[in-house]
């Protein structure tokens, strides 16, 4: 995964801050006078303005050391796939996607993964050792039973109490928590309160099973939360419809939950090649900075 990570995600994204999420930094570095149609009206300093009667604007640097977490959903519905790779692999590779980029001088990484066995936090710290170690650790975690896990949202707020310093948020999960209809749902409104402190990164991982059924004839289903069967048949041309449209109405309900969060949103698919799409998102990003600066 290092090599993968440093010979093509590294090698096609330049630069040791350019970050997962580029954009103005947050460090306050001065004022200067406003320049009409080059500068954002949010970044005025009102104070300065005030008190020299001339529209000034608020200057800031990027902050040199970066403090990243990652939320991972280890939860039962993660141990399933039935493409290139399961989604647990999945989210490591995601893991270790964000720990390499984001690894430099001073630069710390922390973790809570969140199982059927609760929440467990890694403090942050520096180090290629501690990345590999968090690797390790997820690449091991047995398959864990079927039952309740804590919901997303709780994961969410503690994460958000835990971090003080303004950084990183990095939230890898299937967000195969009940889907948001109508209301906003707790895991919605606690993202969006991480949003106001934090640059946060929504990595979804998904398989295409989950989006589709095969024609396989007679299918035993299982929820993984609570170890529930049933047998459906495949055959069906119906059912398989009526899958295919609760599955896309559920997921679209999550691209638009993230989107009324404010968070950036990057799509996985174990059927996909991961370091492809991680870098197109790095790319889009990039252009969207770069054109709000202008």
């Amino acid at each position: 995964m290092e090599l993968t990570v440093n010979r093509r995600l590294d090698g096609l994204l330049r630069g040791q801050y350019a970050g997962l999420l580029p954009g103005a930094g947050t460090e306050v570095a001065g004022s200067r006078e406003y320049r009409p149609g080059e500068d954002e009206v949010r970044r005025m300093d009102w104070a300065v303005t005030a008190r020299t009667g001339l529209p000034h604007v608020r200057e800031t640097v990027a902050e040199r050391e970066l403090c990243t977490w990652v939320l991972v959903d280890a939860t039962p519905s993660m141990d399933f796939g039935t493409a290139a790779m399961e989604k647990r692999e999945l989210a490591v590779a995601a893991v270790g996607a964000v720990g390499f980029l984001t690894a430099g001088s001073g630069n710390r990484l922390g973790a809570l993964v969140v199982s059927t066995a609760g929440a467990h936090r890694f403090p942050a710290r520096t180090g290629r050792a501690h990345l590999l170690g968090l690797l390790r650790l997820l690449t091991a975690r047995p398959r864990t039973e079927p039952g309740a896990a804590p919901p997303l949202a709780d994961a969410l707020t503690d994460l958000d109490r835990a971090v003080r310093r303004r950084g990183l948020v990095v939230v890898v999960s299937d967000f195969l928590d009940p889907a948001p209809t109508g209301d906003p749902s707790p895991w919605e409104r606690a993202l969006r309160r991480l949003a106001l402190r934090h640059q946060v990164l929504a990595v979804e991982i998904t398989d295409p099973r989950e989006l589709a059924l095969p024609d396989v004839g007679l299918l035993t289903v299982v929820d993984p939360e609570t170890g529930r069967r049933r047998e459906v048949s495949t055959r069906n041309r119906t059912l398989r419809a009526r899958f295919a449209a609760a599955a896309a109405e559920q997921r679209d309900g999550v691209r638009k939950a993230l989107a009324r969060a404010g968070v950036a949103h990057l799509a996985l698919r174990t059927d996909r090649d991961w370091v492809a799409d991680i870098v197109r998102h790095v790319y889009t990003q990039r252009r969207l900075a770069l054109g709000g600066r202008r």
